[in-house]
């Protein structure tokens, strides 16, 4: 589904990617790790239009989508739930999710993609008057989900899920991710700092180290490597 080819990033003169190259297959879920600093929330934002390429290619569906207006990588079907969850404070639960189906025009759609996130997701309907800025971590994670869903996507992106949210949460969120990949065979590239857990629930993982891949393999496989485990899984 996904393919990004000897792709380059730079912020000005400082290079963040060096030629990475990665697949990803429709439905799988893939995984990202890195220290801080590797160069994955870099790549996610050059996947969504947010930064561009020096050099490469990101091929979706076969077609090259690298530097691409973000409102139409959104169109095209991937949609990305940034790292801090950038919720719009301001508004309300269901306005955030208005804003993530603007591009629909299908108001039956929008009703069941709606009813499908308060289905996924109980707490935001509860809180669906409630404005976003007031809601626990753990509750503006899944409105970031949630927004990104309503806008159908094929493909999701996730940055750091897990990122100051209760460890109770959290099992709650990485079982709603699972589930959304297998209810809606959603494809999901996952970026996440929690590595244990972000390869037990992937098919398949990528480790970048200062702007370079340098392992990749079966998520099962990566666990077991004495590199993995030394450098991201505590042992």
């Amino acid at each position: 589904m996904l393919e990004i080819k000897n792709l380059s990033v730079s912020y000005g003169a400082i290079s963040a990617l060096h030629g990475i190259s990665l697949q990803i297959k429709d439905g799988d879920i893939v995984t990202l790790i890195g220290a801080n600093g590797a160069g994955k929330t870099t790549t996610l934002k050059t996947i969504s239009g947010l930064l561009k390429t020096r050099s490469g290619e990101i091929l979706y569906d076969g077609r090259d989508i690298a530097n691409l207006p973000p409102h139409q990588i959104v169109k095209r079907g991937i949609s990305h739930v940034p790292e801090g969850r950038m919720v719009f404070a301001n508004l309300t639960v269901q306005e955030n999710l208005a804003m993530g189906a603007y591009l629909q025009r299908e108001k039956a759609v929008v009703r069941a993609e709606l009813d499908f996130v308060y289905g996924m997701f109980p707490r935001l309907k509860e809180r669906e008057s409630q404005i976003a800025g007031t809601l626990s971590g753990g509750e503006q994670q899944m409105l970031a989900i949630g927004r990104a869903l309503m806008s159908r996507p094929k493909c999701l992106m996730m940055d750091e899920p897990s990122l100051g949210i209760a460890p109770l949460l959290v099992k709650t969120i990485f079982e709603k991710i699972v589930e959304i990949n297998r209810e809606r065979r959603i494809t999901i590239l996952l970026v996440e700092q929690n590595a244990n857990l972000a390869l037990e629930i992937s098919n398949y993982g990528y480790v970048l180290e200062t702007g370079r891949i340098i392992l990749q393999d079966n998520s099962a496989l990566l666990r077991q490597n004495p590199q993995v485990k030394s450098a991201y899984l505590g042992g």
